[in-house]
């Protein structure tokens, strides 16, 4: 009869590599390599240096001048929020471009108020929470512009329909709207002229 051979670790521990509070031990056996463990360089001027592109996209979570943190004088100067009667004004592309001025300035904010948490610099919470409220009001403000817009286009959509002046099935480059009456025939409707009897001839 062939007898099993056990298996045991180097230092004929059983219980090597099992937890204390699990009970678990390790799936697989561990060895230690034979390569050498990396050193850490002390010396600054041995150090390889790191280019980075100053054009990365990770500097949009960074103000211009690339600070974690704004200074206390920084950090409590800032504007007003935009209203509703200013944005009613702004062109799709202006409204476009500001709704991402404000995504960025909420990730320069979260940025920010992880590093001050991290550092616990013990200024700017109070601060940060309030541009956080003044971005979200421009950005609600941002919104409610565009739900005016959006009920204004289908109120006009509507109306379209039953003209029959206009053409909604009319292809991209060709005239959409095709007045019925010219300003002339409006005109003689609405101010017709009264003419006399008589002829020029006959007045003569």
């Amino acid at each position: 009869m062939s007898q099993r051979r056990t298996r045991t670790n180097r230092d004929n521990n059983p219980n090597r590599g099992v937890s204390a509070l699990r009970r678990t031990g390790l799936k697989r056996r561990v060895e230690m390599s034979r390569q050498p463990l990396p050193q850490p360089v002390l010396d600054p001027k041995k150090r390889s240096k790191v280019t980075v592109d100053p054009d990365h996209p990770l500097w949009g979570f960074f103000r211009e001048d690339k600070k974690a943190l704004n200074t206390p004088e920084e950090a409590d100067t800032f504007g007003r929020p935009w209203v509703v009667e200013e944005l009613r004004n702004k062109s799709w592309e202006d409204l476009h471009s500001l709704w991402w001025v404000c995504c960025r300035e909420r990730n320069i904010l979260a940025t920010q108020e992880y590093e001050r948490k991290r550092l616990k610099a013990g200024y700017g919470a109070a601060e940060n929470m309030e541009r956080f409220r003044v971005v979200g009001q421009t950005q609600k403000a941002i919104k409610h512009a565009l739900t005016e817009r959006y009920y204004a286009f289908e109120e006009a959509r509507r109306v379209a329909v039953t003209d029959r002046e206009v053409n909604l099935d009319a292809e991209p480059g060709s005239q959409a709207y095709t007045p019925l009456y010219s300003d002339e025939t409006m005109m003689e409707e609405e101010y017709p002229v009264k003419r006399s009897a008589a002829s020029p001839e006959s007045t003569a």
